[in-house]
């Protein structure tokens, strides 16, 4: 009798695709993206008066003291984090628009898309925000060194792990999670309308295909995901630099306290401090993560 040969293959949960395509998402990201992020901390967390006249004088600044490896300051925080809060954010945004669903086999209205993207942004903000705070101290500390809890002097950090065990260490655990409440009302409206736009973008794009079987272009995929990443600035830039101040600085107690000073200091415009490298940012990092999930997404959909 002949033996009869099976056809075996392996199929990856969806919530497994998302996670995983959200992590090589988020390091293509953060490759991309990264020298422009320092350029907007440093800036959001200037003095006043300020050291910067702008983005320029920043960059230039930054890289005669630390050469271009300054543009990477804190680099070794999101490389390992981001990866890990997009693969929450995509995983989470999946299982919403699952739930969403119930089951039915129909394509989500935009406004459901808004809805998972805004929960998914609120979960993300629990694993962002000791992140993104590590992030900050390493990108703006001064290489004499950086002020403690205490408002004293103390020796620069000499990399992530330091960071993280001297801000527990002096703050307790708490310490980490400082700019939660922020983090959370920048990321929940961002990320629905972050979702949003891209999903309606490539929405658009499919129908004015002459071809309805036509997939869509990487120009397609490209452009949906940068301009998603400029929507997503829209609803969040004042809370991320009131998040940034606070994060920075361990003297300001909360972000009612931030805002306050902000706006004493430096008037309402210091909300939008750094907000042209945060745009000059959006549109390549977020392009390169929503191809990077999509690529990753098809890949494992042929495994």
């Amino acid at each position: 009798m002949a033996a009869l040969e099976q056809k075996t293959s392996f199929t990856i949960p969806k919530l497994a695709q998302d996670l995983i395509a959200g992590t090589i998402g988020g390091w293509a990201q953060v490759v991309t993206g990264h020298p422009f992020d320092t350029l907007k901390v440093r800036m959001q967390t200037q003095p006043s008066p300020p050291i910067y006249k702008n983005a320029m004088d920043c960059f230039q600044q930054l890289v005669r003291s630390d050469g271009p490896k300054g543009l990477y300051r804190g680099v070794t925080s999101p490389l390992a984090g981001i990866g890990l809060c997009n693969a929450v954010v995509f995983m989470s945004n999946g299982a919403f628009r699952r739930m969403l669903l119930a089951g039915e086999d129909r394509p989500l209205t935009l406004a459901e898309v808004g809805i998972a993207g805004s929960l998914a942004g609120s979960v993300m903000s629990l694993f962002n925000c000791p992140i993104e705070l590590l992030k900050v101290k390493l990108q703006t500390q001064d290489p004499k060194g950086v002020i403690g809890a205490s408002g004293k002097l103390e020796p620069p950090y000499k990399g992530v792990l330091d960071c993280g065990i001297r801000t527990v260490r002096a703050q307790g655990v708490k310490g980490i999670y400082r700019g939660l409440g922020i983090t959370i009302l920048r990321d929940f409206p961002s990320y629905g309308l972050y979702f949003v736009t891209y999903e309606g973008l490539k929405r658009t794009f499919q129908s004015m295909k002459k071809n309805p079987d036509d997939g869509l272009s990487t120009m397609d995929l490209l452009m949906a995901g940068g301009l998603a990443g400029f929507a997503a600035w829209i609803p969040a830039f004042p809370q991320d630099v009131i998040k940034s101040r606070v994060q920075d600085d361990p003297r300001i107690k909360n972000s009612r306290e931030a805002l306050r000073v902000l706006l004493r200091t430096a008037g309402p415009k210091s909300l939008l401090n750094g907000i042209g490298p945060a745009m000059a940012r959006a549109f390549p990092a977020n392009a390169a993560t929503f191809f990077a999930y999509e690529m990753a997404m098809d890949a494992m959909s042929k495994m």
